[in-house]
């Protein structure tokens, strides 16, 4: 039963499939795919596009610009120069694209099922970025990762994760190239997901659960708090940790930075090239946001279209417990809980926010992306927040409709979709969201919300002024 956008999951038998045929309808495409000879050979950088520009990132001692010289003791150089790189367009090596072939290019998909549940006349499509081996759209910036780290001599690298996907990711990746992988994972998601930890072993990395006693950050959190949860923050400082401590590591990011952002617009390029075939054009363009590289993306390469004059809207989405970029401020922070990494301009909640334990463990990091940060400031990207048990309704619509078993990080952006599509049920609107990852690993989450043990959050007012009082004074 849909009514106002919401869906009564506790009610199975109210929703009826509609049979397209016996109504006589021409059905279109359902999904799109490109040749291997059809996908991207370069990444798109947006950063000397975006009006007002980029904030450059910090040196915490001196407050002044941060060159590569300091960074490159946990950074390979060429990751280095792409994230400060000014030039529009990155070439894919072709060792990357030979393994991005696995799975690439990923299918754009028509949610007619979906729309005909809403009762809505705008067409829903969606970028399925679950077709990877682990399931998400972490290995497109993986896999680039560890083949810039080999090129450059590199053995090992310690990475963070928060819900898992990325530290599946980076693993995989690793095993492709024959590099040591070590994963700190953020306790609440340990703990949720063992079989995430099981996939990470099964290509051959090391998990811990993160604050963990391995390194000596981990030890000072854990004297102060024993039972932990922990957040990316925490586990950013350990593998930060990790790496400057050893000659033969260095440490690879999930999302946030820009060469992050660079490798994923492999998405939006794909999903650019798909509408085309499909003769259509998003009106809007949606994605979950937790450090804002799904979104971005697949946002930027249409971004890029809405500077040159066409019109087309972005809607960044959060969880209601998360709201770093609908309550958050646009601010120099750390990245980190350790305050070791550079100070970067970003929307954040403060770099000592402890995010509660929701489900949607990708999206529970204090700071966003400056790029995404940046389009946010210029108005270009809306951010809204959206309350856990409402995803969860939407994933489990879009799972009896599409067929699909969303994330619970992707159901963010699935709610907004619906959102979008219920403001007037009317409305032709074309709306693309971005579904960045499947959510099989995830049934737990699914079985906690059925037996109505999930709750709405919404992060104390009070709670978030305290950690803003604390940011570093620029």
């Amino acid at each position: 039963m849909v009514k106002n956008g919401r869906w009564n999951v506790r009610e199975p038998d109210s929703y009826e499939p509609i049979n397209i045929a016996a109504k006589g309808e021409i059905m279109a495409q359902k999904k799109i795919l490109l040749r291997e000879d059809e996908m991207p050979t370069r990444w798109y950088n947006i950063c000397p596009d975006i009006p007002g520009g980029m904030q450059p990132p910090l040196d915490p001692e001196t407050k002044q610009p941060m060159g590569p010289e300091k960074l490159s003791v946990v950074f390979p150089m060429a990751l280095l120069e792409q994230e400060m790189s000014g030039q529009r367009w990155i070439d894919i090596p072709q060792e990357v694209l030979e393994i991005y072939k696995i799975w690439r290019s990923s299918p754009l998909v028509r949610a007619d099922k979906l729309e005909q549940a809403l009762g809505t006349k705008a067409k829903i499509y969606f970028k399925y970025e679950g077709v990877s081996p682990v399931g998400s759209h972490k290995p497109n910036s993986a896999v680039a990762q560890a083949y810039y780290n080999k090129r450059e001599g590199v053995k090992r690298l310690a990475t963070e994760t928060g819900a898992g996907q990325w530290g599946s990711a980076l693993a995989f990746a690793t095993s492709k190239f024959g590099l040591e992988c070590k994963v700190y994972m953020v306790r609440v998601s340990f703990d949720q997901k063992p079989y995430r930890k099981t996939m990470m072993h099964t290509y051959g990395a090391q998990v811990v659960a993160s604050p963990s006693p391995d390194t000596n950050f981990g030890r000072s959190v854990l004297a102060q708090d024993p039972g932990s949860n922990g957040s990316l923050g925490i586990a950013i400082s350990e593998a930060l940790e990790d790496a400057a401590t050893r000659d033969d590591t260095k440490y690879a990011l999930g999302s946030v930075l820009n060469h992050v952002i660079h490798h994923q617009t492999i998405v939006g390029l794909e999903a650019k090239k798909q509408m085309e075939i499909a003769g259509d054009y998003p009106d809007v363009v949606i994605g979950c946001c937790g450090g804002g590289s799904n979104f971005a993306g697949l946002a930027v390469p249409f971004i890029a279209d809405r500077l040159e004059g066409r019109k087309v809207r972005f809607v960044g989405v959060e969880p209601a417990s998360c709201p770093t970029m609908t309550k958050g401020r646009m601010a120099y922070d750390f990245g980190d809980v350790a305050q070791t990494t550079p100070l970067m301009a970003m929307y954040t909640l403060g770099h000592d926010f402890m995010p509660p334990g929701i489900h949607a463990g990708g999206l529970r990091y204090h700071g966003m992306s400056p790029i995404v940060s940046a389009l946010v400031r210029e108005k270009i990207i809306e951010p809204i927040a959206v309350p856990q048990l409402e995803t969860f309704e939407a994933g489990v619509l879009f799972a009896r409709t599409e067929g699909i078993i969303p994330a619970p990080e992707s159901c963010h952006a699935i709610r907004a979709a619906i959102i979008e599509a219920m403001v007037d049920k009317n409305e032709p609107k074309t709306i693309l969201f971005n579904l960045s990852g499947h959510g099989h690993l995830d049934l737990s989450a699914y079985e906690q919300f059925f037996a109505g043990e999930l709750h709405n959050y919404e992060y104390p007012a009070e709670a978030i002024t305290a950690s803003m009082a604390r940011l570093p004074v620029i």
